[in-house]
């Protein structure tokens, strides 16, 4: 067996080939240009295999509604050129096998929730804090999806009462991603995030506004686990004020489990994705 996967990214789109075991055979990382270099490069990484089954994680927003005529398309993403490209279809084109279509946190949260910091549970939510902040939700082993797919990055918050920065997002200005991403942290300090020192008060602000989302996730979705990945959450230090400011937030309003196993680093660190989309094309196979 002959499993592919496709992890799409704004940056850059991963792709890898496995055995039945999710042993990678080979791996590669295509920079994302336009649709014709990248879809290209694809077909050439591709072509040497007879995959069985691809699975596709893409960045958004995507359609992932089967009774949309636009079903498989990328949206209407900043990334230019890419908006309304049939992703899927064009795929399909190429390949006459199984294909798994969702979005790259969706797949994360996938692979975690089998391989990573979410086994053993049946339900988990990933939520990734970068240059956006995107998230990915699966419960009963099955990711949510219907209409459309989450954009919990998008939520409403509170803004903090000593913070004047209007906001990052063009959409919202100071939704979530709006106001906790690593482009917005660079743009409220000047530097970016990874320049500032751990005691930077930079990290108190964010973890006042990614505990408030968290408040929110838990208090709707109720996830048995919520695992944080991408660059930002690289500062390690960020978890334990999470969970404190987490903690003060929800005043035990709700039982959750204890916020150390709760809220927590993934496992599977840049590979989630990956592991997500080799795991939905073996299940699409055995299914």
């Amino acid at each position: 067996m002959r499993l592919g996967a496709i992890e799409a990214g704004g940056t850059k789109f991963v792709c890898a080939v496995s055995d039945e075991n999710l042993t990678i055979i080979e791996r590669i990382a295509i920079p994302t240009t336009t649709p014709k270099e990248t879809m290209k490069a694809v077909y050439t990484f591709f072509d040497k295999y007879q995959v069985e089954a691809i699975g596709i994680g893409s960045f958004g927003p995507i359609d992932v509604n089967p009774l949309s005529e636009t079903y498989g398309n990328i949206t209407s993403t900043p990334k230019p050129g890419w908006q309304n490209f049939p992703f899927l279809t064009e795929m399909k084109k190429r390949y006459a096998i199984p294909f798994v279509w969702t979005t790259d946190v969706n797949a994360a949260a996938y692979g975690e929730l089998k391989n990573g910091a979410a086994r053993q549970k049946r339900s988990c939510m990933y939520l990734t804090v970068g240059t956006g902040i995107g998230a990915g939700i699966v419960v009963n082993e099955k990711i949510i999806q219907g209409f459309s797919h989450p954009e919990a990055g998008h939520v409403l918050i509170r803004r903090h009462s000593k913070d004047d920065y209007e906001g990052n997002c063009p959409f919202h200005k100071d939704c979530l991603e709006g106001m906790a991403s690593g482009p917005a942290i660079e743009k409220r300090f000047k530097k970016p995030s990874k320049e500032l020192s751990k005691e930077h008060p930079a990290w108190s602000l964010e973890a006042y506004y990614l505990a408030q989302a968290l408040v929110g996730y838990t208090l709707t979705l109720s996830p048995e686990i919520i695992i944080l990945g991408g660059g930002v959450m690289k500062q390690t230090q960020l978890f334990s004020m999470i969970q404190e400011e987490f903690k003060k937030l929800l005043n035990h309003y709700v039982e959750t489990p204890p916020v150390e196993a709760y809220i927590v680093p993934c496992e599977l660190g840049d590979n989630a994705g990956i592991v997500g989309c080799l795991l939905l094309a073996k299940d699409k196979l055995n299914s």
